[in-house]
């Protein structure tokens, strides 16, 4: 008899989920798929120069309605995507399985997400932003309003409309060609904890900056105001996992790519915002494309020697090495910098070291055991501006001297080794002595 069809179409979705759910890949970071959720369809065409500077670079896009009943971020227990973008500032609820726990457990499975709000921002996306380390303002009409940073235009308008060239100094973030134009943003500042040394901010308002509501006068003082209102800021999980939150949706619009500039007090115009740039090598950061290091091929063994031992002796002389590498979009380029150390570690550093580099990404020193013995590690924890952090620990047992491999004659005790023979020559000078009295 043969066997029920559906038993053979289950068996093939599993297979095709299988097959769609490949996770991030160290050997290839940015062959990845990404879920879309939008308030609007329309958003697809308005916002098609960032989707298509990303499909451009290989990704592949699922558009889906933020409400839609079938969406969902896992089946079967695999995650079908490895990034994540919400376009959607106006949601109040994500339809099928997601929610905002499920986008948190996104991020905590070391998948990237990119959350843009606006002045119609949800109490969901607050809180998103919030449990990922940066606070909107919370009064759902604030505005940023910059009275002397704002973009010229034929109208006199409420200044809400910022040029912004005030970026974060990081070609790891954003490319080593300087962006020339100003930034538009219109939407919602927001501040983080200064203590969190895992949110950056990457375009900030300058110091003439508040946030208020533009339709009414002022009453009591702003609760956000200067530079400490961020446009746009990023974070960086200790899974290495990468946010982007920002409180403005149009700066990904087309309109915004394309339009020209002029910041107030300047006369300077740019045919062209610098959105589009900024953007776009903001993104390459966050679906790894830059800034993410690999370290392989860590070895250690006494010096003259090639195997790794399974113990070293206190006093031994060792070499020690790692391969880094940072993947550059379409391959593994050698990773180059001075400031990557090792630690020999036993509930403290005994030897910290900075690593030599032939700049071709291996990465050596060399140093003597202590003489200490007991379980030791080899450490290398590396965190650097923008990069992926990298945490290797190899643990290796440190032996004492045998009793047969102490040397014959220490050199540090030849002043008692002459106190003694002089002491028995003396006592043979003295039998002699007596011998000799004897006979006489």
């Amino acid at each position: 008899m043969s066997r029920p069809p559906s038993i053979f179409v289950t068996l093939a979705t599993i297979l095709f989920i299988a097959i769609r759910c490949r996770s991030f890949s160290p050997d290839s970071p940015t062959d990845r798929r990404i879920l879309v959720l939008l308030d609007d369809l329309a958003i697809k065409s308005s916002h098609s120069l960032f989707f298509n500077s990303l499909q451009s670079r290989g990704f592949e896009f699922d558009f889906r309605l933020a409400g839609d009943p079938k969406v969902g971020l896992q089946r079967y227990g695999q995650y079908l995507y490895d990034g994540l973008i919400i376009f959607s500032p106006t949601t109040e609820r994500f339809g099928g399985s997601v929610d905002g726990a499920a986008i948190l457990d996104f991020v905590d499975s070391g998948r990237d997400l990119i959350l843009a709000a606006d002045t119609s921002a949800s109490d969901l996306i607050r809180e998103i932003a919030t449990e990922c380390g940066v606070d909107f303002d919370e009064d759902p009409a604030a505005m940023v309003i910059d009275h002397t940073s704002y973009a010229v235009s034929d109208t006199e308008g409420d200044h809400t409309l910022i040029a912004s060239d005030d970026l974060i100094q990081s070609d790891v973030l954003l490319g080593s060609k300087k962006i020339e134009a100003p930034v538009l943003f219109r939407g919602i500042g927001h501040t983080s904890n200064p203590a969190n040394s895992l949110v950056l901010k990457v375009l900030s308002a300058s110091s003439s900056a508040y946030s208020a509501n533009p339709k009414t006068k002022l009453s009591t003082p702003p609760t956000l105001t200067g530079s400490a209102i961020s446009l746009v800021s990023v974070v960086q999980a200790r899974n290495n996992a990468r946010i982007m939150i920002t409180g403005s949706l149009s700066m990904f619009s087309n309109r915004f790519f394309r339009s020209g500039v002029q910041k107030a007090g300047s006369s300077m115009k740019h045919t062209k915002s610098g959105n589009e740039q900024f953007l776009t090598e903001l993104s390459k950061w966050v679906f790894h494309e830059r800034g993410h290091l690999k370290a392989v091929n860590v070895r250690h063994h006494k010096v003259g020697e090639t195997d790794e031992p399974l113990m070293y002796r206190i006093n031994d002389d060792l070499e020690y090495s790692v391969e880094i590498y940072e993947w550059s979009g379409k391959s593994w380029e050698p990773y180059v910098a001075n400031d990557v150390q090792v630690q020999f570690y036993m509930m403290s550093p005994y030897v910290l070291k900075t690593l030599s580099t032939d700049k071709k990404g291996l990465y050596y020193t060399a140093f003597k055991v202590p003489d200490v013995y007991g379980v030791f590690q080899f450490k290398v924890e590396y965190q650097q501006l923008g990069h992926t952090s990298l945490s290797l620990a190899k643990q290796i047992p440190v032996r004492p001297f045998r009793h047969n491999e102490y040397e014959r004659f220490i050199p540090a005790a030849f002043p008692y080794y002459g106190a003694s023979f002089s002491m028995l020559m003396e006592k043979l000078f003295c039998a002699i002595d007596l011998s000799v009295l004897s006979i006489f």
